[in-house]
């Protein structure tokens, strides 16, 4: 009642009595009035319903209340807060370069000593040895082939080897020991470049070692192998790829036999060439590297031995041996000339057969057979200074090489002929000869 009465003074302006319909309108908006108090502290963090013709705000708008970004703090511009680029976890705003920033002196990380030039390096992961003889054995095969020592030094350089550095030395040697000579050669080659590179001394020493001691079961595979290790020591020695007292070491100190009979080999060639600082001949120069005339004096040898024996599969074994299939024309051509030089029929009919031999197995190539005909024919002229009757010797071969397949037919019809007719001595009988 007291409050119905200061509301009617004050709508009578304290003078008079109030009106009722004044009075009830007074109490109706002060009763509203009291309403939104209380509510408003209540549902204020209710959101306010839509009126009646209003859409209601779709939430996965960004101008919904759960995407909006606005300051609730009635201050800003509207903007989202730190530029979209602010919050735990985040990169940062796009585009933004980050410089680089001193060490701070108070962070409990700080580290006086190790500050100053950073140097990064790229590291690579030691090989085990599986891996090791997986990539290391390709590359011995390809060195057999293409003979480049510097190639080799620059790929082991590339390789982690730690610990395993002996293995590349025992691999190598291992795989020649199964090949030929001119594959040693290279070996000993390879293992004296590297020294100093890629290798010590004391790391082939190693390997040496190892495969002393895994020598009998070399033996299995390479019966030789005792021989062969004893000359491989004698040459890095020599070299100066092992240490000058690497035989030193084992004096009283071997049990085995077969690492016996290779130091014993290594010490008798390194006597033997006492005066001479490498062992270059310790496996006889290989394939192409050998000098042409020593070539040459190995096919005559070869040919006059076979015209001895008959033995075409010793030969055969002995052109083998020289490695040098790009001059094989040079024995065709000396066996046409040691044919003409050789009086009867019995040297023609053995070198047809030997060429025949070499044209089947594939020892000797079309190519090469061709060669060596066609620079007889070339010098057909000088050599008959010395035999008169090497045109006729030379058709009657041709003749026979063409019948047993060796050569071609076009080859024979290459074959000079004697251009002119003459009339021989009151010797030859009368006879008449082309």
């Amino acid at each position: 009642r007291e409050e119905d009465d200061a509301l009617a003074e004050e709508l009578d302006g304290g003078e008079g009595e109030a009106q009722p319909w004044s009075l009830q309108e007074a109490r109706l908006k002060a009763k509203g009035k009291r309403r939104v108090r209380r509510t408003s502290s209540r549902d204020s963090h209710r959101d306010a319903l839509p009126e009646k013709g209003e859409q209601e705000p779709d939430p996965s708008s960004p101008k919904g209340k759960n995407h909006d970004r606005k300051s609730r703090m009635g201050k800003g511009r509207g903007l989202p807060k730190k530029g979209g680029a602010g919050g735990k976890g985040v990169w940062g705003a796009p585009g933004v370069v980050y410089s680089y920033q001193e060490p701070d002196a108070r962070d409990p990380n700080y580290d006086e000593a190790a500050q100053g030039n950073t140097v990064y390096a790229t590291v690579v992961p030691e090989l085990e040895e599986e891996e090791l003889e997986k990539t290391v054995q390709p590359m011995v095969l390809e060195y057999f082939e293409h003979g480049d020592t510097l190639e080799v030094v620059e790929l082991l350089r590339n390789l982690n080897l730690g610990g395993h550095k002996a293995a590349v030395s025992s691999l190598a040697v291992v795989l020649s020991l199964e090949g030929k000579a001119s594959h040693r050669e290279l070996t000993s080659r390879l293992l004296s470049d590297l020294v100093g590179k890629v290798l010590s001394p004391e790391d082939i020493a190693a390997a040496f070692d190892g495969m002393l001691h895994d020598l009998p079961d070399l033996i299995l595979d390479t019966p030789e192998a005792p021989q062969m290790l004893g000359q491989f020591i004698a040459r890095a020695v020599a070299d100066h790829a092992l240490p000058l007292d690497f035989l030193e070491r084992y004096k009283g100190r071997v049990d085995c036999e077969h690492a016996r009979a290779a130091l014993d080999r290594a010490a008798v060639l390194l006597r033997i060439k006492r005066d001479v600082n490498r062992l270059d001949n310790v496996w006889g120069v290989g394939g192409g590297q050998r000098p042409v005339k020593h070539l040459i004096k190995e096919m005559n040898l070869l040919l006059r031995e076979y015209l001895l024996s008959g033995e075409v599969s010793e030969a055969e074994r002995c052109l083998r041996q020289l490695e040098v299939p790009h001059f094989h024309h040079e024995l065709v051509y000396e066996a046409v000339v040691m044919v003409m030089e050789s009086s009867g029929d019995t040297a023609v009919a053995m070198m047809v057969k030997l060429l025949k031999l070499l044209w089947q197995t594939g020892l000797v190539t079309l190519d090469q057979m061709n060669r060596g005909f066609q620079r007889v024919y070339n010098e057909l002229g000088d050599i008959s200074l010395d035999v008169p009757l090497a045109h006729s010797i030379l058709e009657r071969m041709v003749d026979l090489c063409f019948e047993e397949g060796v050569i071609t037919r076009q080859l024979r019809e290459t074959c000079p002929a004697r251009g002119r007719k003459r009339f021989v001595s009151e010797g030859d009988g009368g006879q008449i000869k082309q």
